[in-house]
């Protein structure tokens, strides 16, 4: 069976067009990425799976269930770990357990809060008050909560954004035991290249509210991964016969197979007088992005106001 299933799914918020005909599925015992920068819409989907926002028009199933029809049913069966902080640093992690046990319904609770957090190696902090904790026990604490009341699928919307490179990898172990060993589902939005070629088993770019491509990561890089030699120029450039995907003043991006081959050429050809900077980008799903949209994640995306604020709050604490 289909975990989730999207079909032609639109979302507006009067004029504006968050999510713009959004068709994928994820199957069962898959991680699957939904990946795109800042404003792609991801959040937006991740609501609407949840049924927080109805859709505009199309169609979303979750467990062969309409998410529309059968709202509290599909919660039921869904976790979420949202990127916002969800956690009452006043309280001990048992007690956001405790919430999260009150919230669900979930009897006998507190047997399953306890297998979890010995799962995710907190057994001995169950006492602790949470603003003691560091930014990847908060995390784990969040993911257990999710998981409380036995989710079979579990949405996780960037759950890894603000955090520093060795807690961002420490996150995905989690995320990988929980999808192997107990089984979940997990479908993850991220704006990290490198986040999704590690966990996903299948990824669907989407730009604007729009799905760019999808495929496994090592389909899109044999697919539409190229070189990417950027170049900025002291003039103007004329280059006929280059694949340009990107021009802005006299910096430009060019397309090509095997960037060792032609860089001699295309040097000669701009001129080493003229040359002011040149770099390559090799093979990889930032090269993916870049040769589909012309633009890095970060230069599509713009300022992330949410991602801003919480790395604010965090360098408060």
């Amino acid at each position: 069976m289909r975990a989730i299933l999207l079909e032609n799914v639109t979302k507006k918020f009067g004029d504006f067009t968050a999510v713009d005909g959004l068709s994928f599925h994820v199957d069962e015992g898959e991680i699957f990425g939904l990946l795109g920068p800042n404003g792609a819409g991801k959040t937006t989907t991740i609501k609407m799976i949840t049924g927080l926002l109805r859709p505009t028009s199309g169609r979303i199933e979750v467990l062969g269930m309409d998410v529309t029809k059968e709202t509290m049913r599909v919660k039921e069966r869904l976790g979420w770990v949202s990127s916002e902080v969800i956690l009452d640093d006043d309280l001990t992690a048992m007690q956001n357990l405790w919430i999260q046990a009150k919230l669900y319904g979930v009897k006998n609770w507190k047997e399953r809060a306890e297998n979890l957090l010995r799962f995710f190696g907190l057994e001995g902090f169950k006492d602790s008050k949470v603003k003691g904790f560091s930014t990847g026990m908060r995390k784990k604490l969040e993911i257990a909560m999710a998981l409380l009341h036995s989710p079979e699928i579990i949405l996780m919307d960037e759950p890894t954004v603000g955090l520093d490179v060795v807690s961002r990898k420490a996150v995905w172990e989690v995320i990988t035991r929980v999808n192997k060993e107990l089984k979940v589902t997990v479908l993850l939005t991220t704006h990290y290249l490198e986040e999704a070629d590690s966990l996903c088993n299948r990824i669907v770019i989407i730009n604007r509210g729009k799905k760019v491509v999808e495929g496994t990561p090592e389909e899109l890089k044999n697919s539409y991964a190229y070189d990417v030699i950027e170049l900025e120029s002291a003039v103007p450039l004329k280059l006929n016969g280059w694949d340009v995907i990107y021009s802005d003043g006299n910096k430009y991006r060019i397309r090509v197979k095997d960037a060792a081959s032609v860089l001699p050429s295309l040097i000669m050809e701009v001129g080493p007088q003229n040359l002011r900077k040149i770099s390559v980008k090799r093979a990889s799903l930032d090269s993916v992005f870049i040769s589909l949209t012309g633009l890095s994640l970060e230069e599509a995306g713009g300022i992330d106001e949410r991602k801003l604020q919480m790395i604010l709050r965090r360098a408060r604490r």
